[in-house]
Order: structure tokens, then sequence, then C-alpha cells
């Protein structure tokens, strides 16, 4: 999850980035789609799946202590953090407090918004939490994936959280993600979020693929990430994998409406990176970086792995209580597993017209082969290329603006028709 910042001013993250889980694998929903509960299989079965006061400590301290930025964002995920309740969250700012002279410390919570209330949001807003909260689309398209633990559509209790968090203007954006059938309804999806007064929105493809060898190894239903020198990938998706094309055109109608009606007042994030990379900006986000490492992410028992994609024992790279973040991430970093992201890159992608915006996408996904029959391209190769070949008029109108001093907005216009921009308008 990015910051609003860096989303529209378009800075890039620098120093470490850490994604605390500190309720592990927990959630009180049961998404069709969700990669992460299975993960309870990689520890013992009486484990209670809630950060100790210890590793809480630790963390933040060696967090503040390791990070080369003056900012250090504290990222809070699960499973479902708020089941930790408002205690935890309360401990946190009370163990960070002390540290706020030295660096500028933000917190942002990633949360499926059904345990929201009052009380919750009168202290995000307190405290200037940043808030993620998962929302799909309309109540068809939302309720397809998004389930309790009953089997029941999730709708009406994250529409009522998104609400409360406007309510007590709490800054949020919406995650959206899209699956097999949301990619569908693009427009239904977007013109929603709009409808709802959402600003800021993230859509993330989702793909997974069914059992591998090294998953039965682990009790896990879902495959690990995409080993580039292992001889055969399984290539079995899903059911609710997004089809490569289809995702490219979910983006596409989406940005058609977008560029010609909301751009500087909804921020779609995937479309920033975009403009991000055609203005020659190192990218904001990991899976369309050259390299990655970096963004880590520390379990509830103080494991850190590689990535949030890669908890698997084999990315494990250390222990908050052992090692500080600075010799995990340089751990990470010397592994070979960031460095492997440009490295191992398929001639196909080295040849791209498009590589500056894609980078070859996540790791994670690199289980398909090219037309030289290459393994190492990402399944969503595909689509990633017709959206970015698509919006380059776009990318370059806008960047045109910028260069001359004109506001952004007005590709907008230039859209709709010829373009004339009179000079005693800068």
């Amino acid at each position: 999850m990015q910051s609003r910042e860096n989303v529209k001013e378009g800075k890039s993250p620098q120093g470490i980035h850490v994604v605390a889980k500190p309720i592990g694998p927990v959630c009180n929903l049961n998404c069709e789609y969700c990669f992460y509960l299975e993960k309870k299989a990689l520890f013992n079965s009486d484990e209670q799946y809630r950060m100790r006061d210890e590793v809480l400590r630790s963390f933040i301290t060696n967090y503040i202590a390791s990070q080369p930025t003056p900012v250090v964002e504290f990222v809070w995920q699960g499973g479902e953090p708020t089941l930790l309740g408002l205690d935890f969250f309360k401990r946190v700012i009370e163990l960070q407090k002390p540290f706020a002279s030295l660096k500028t410390i933000t917190n942002s919570l990633q949360t499926n918004g059904t345990l929201l209330d009052d009380e919750w949001c009168t202290f995000l807003k307190k405290h200037n939490f940043m808030v993620g909260i998962s929302l799909d689309g309309p109540k068809e398209i939302h309720n397809r994936y998004r389930l309790d633990r009953k089997g029941k559509g999730t709708f009406n209790q994250v529409l009522r959280g998104l609400r409360l968090l406007q309510k007590h203007k709490v800054d949020y954006n919406v995650l959206a993600s899209v699956a097999h059938e949301t990619a569908k309804h693009p427009l239904e999806v977007y013109r929603f979020l709009k409808k709802e007064g959402v600003e800021f929105i993230q859509f993330t493809p989702i793909v997974e693929r069914m059992l591998d060898t090294d998953s039965r190894r682990y009790g896990l239903r879902l495959a690990g990430p995409a080993v580039l020198d292992r001889e055969e990938q399984q290539t079995e998706l899903t059911p609710w994998s997004v089809i490569p094309e289809e995702y490219g055109d979910f983006l596409i109608d989406v940005y058609e409406e977008w560029v010609r009606h909301d751009v500087g007042t909804v921020f779609v994030m995937n479309f920033e990176w975009a403009l991000n990379a055609w203005i020659g900006n190192p990218s904001p986000v990991c899976i369309h970086a050259k390299q990655c490492g970096r963004c880590v992410v520390m379990e509830h028992n103080g494991d850190v792995y590689s990535c949030d994609h890669c908890v698997y024992p084999e990315y494990r790279v250390g222990n908050i209580l052992k090692d500080s973040l600075a010799q995990i991430v340089e751990r990470s970093c010397s592994s070979g597993f960031g460095v492997m992201k440009e490295t191992a890159l398929p001639r196909r992608c080295r040849e791209c017209e498009v590589r500056a915006a894609c980078e070859g996408g996540c790791p994670k996904h690199r289980f398909a082969k090219t037309h030289y029959n290459e393994p190492g391209l990402h399944y969503l190769c595909a689509g990633y290329k017709k959206f970015f070949l698509h919006i380059r008029k776009y990318l370059k109108a806008m960047t045109q603006l910028l260069e001359n001093g004109f506001p952004v907005t007005y590709v907008m216009d230039a859209v709709k028709g010829p373009l004339v921009i009179k000079l005693d308008e800068k």
C-alpha cells in the first residue's frame, strides 16, 4: 500500500520498507482468492498468532534505528490486523512516541473494514493513520469472492466501514482486487468507487497457481514463487485467476474513462506508476522496479521474509529479536533474490518496448514461457503490454504538459479535441 503523498507527487520510496503482520494469517473473512490464510500451515498448530510485546517493541526500535531515510513508514497488515483490538495499536503509538523527535513516523493499516466502528475511526483520525480498505466494487462483484466464514458476502459490512472512515475524515484508499470475474466489469467497478467518493484506488490483479511439489511439502494448496531454474513450472491456475488480456482490457477501459473525466480528482495508483515510469523516475512499487529485496515482510513472531509473496522457510532472512533490519535487508539483497528480478529477465523482456514501465513484473508470477521457449515470462505479460502500449499517447501528452509548466489536467481537454493553450494561462 503506497502513501497518498507518494502517489500525488511521484516520489519514490527509498531505504527499507517493512510490512508487519502482527496477527499473522488470521482473518475473520474467508475470501476465495486469498493466498495468505493458508500460511497457518507454516506455524505450530498451537500458535497464538498475536505479536508479543517484546517483538513489537524490538520491531519499532529496530525499524526506526535501521531506516536511513528521515521518514519511517509502518505498515500493518494481515490477515486482519483489527482483530488485535484497539489496545494493540494504542501500544504501537506509545512505543513510537519517544522517537518522534528523531524521525517522521507514519502508520498505515490495511483492513477489510468489517470491524471498524466509531471508536476505531476516532483513533485512526487522531493518530493520522492512512487506511487501505479492501473493496472490489458494487455488491454483486464484491460478494463474488470476498466472503465471511459462513460463505456469505461482506459488501454491506465493508461499505459501512468505508462510510465510517469518510464520516471521521480518516485518510484512506481503496484496494480493489481484479480476479477472473471482476475483470469483466471495469466500468461498473470504477464508477461505483467514484460514486462512493473514493479518490485513491489501487487495482491488484489476482494470480495464483495450484499446488506444486514445494507447496505440498509445507502442507499448502497454492504454489509458491516461480523458480526460474526449475525445468518444469506448475502452471495450472486457480479458477479465480485473471486472464492476462482481460486484465489489460480492464485497465484500458478504466483509463479511457479516467483520462476524459477524472485526472486530478481521482488517483488510480496503477496509472500514476505508469506516468512515473514514462517520465523516467524509478518505480515507487516493487512489482515494477528493476530489482527488489528491500521491501520485506515480518510475521507476528518476528521472522522476516524477503517478500509478502515469499513467506516460505527458504526465503526467511532473519528475526527481529536477533538481527537488525539493516542486516536483514542486506541479507535479502545479497542472496540474489532481488538482483535476479533484473538479471533473469528473458530475451523477450529485455527487447520489449514497454520494459521501463513493467520491468518483468513480480517474480512470483514469472512462470510463463516466451515465444523463444525461455522460462521466466510474467503470466500477465500480454495484459501489461497491451495496457502500456495503449496509454503511451496519453503519457506523452501529459509529459509535454508537465515539461511546459501546464497542469496535467489539461490532458482531458486534449483527448476531447485539439488542445489550444494560451501563454497567459500559465
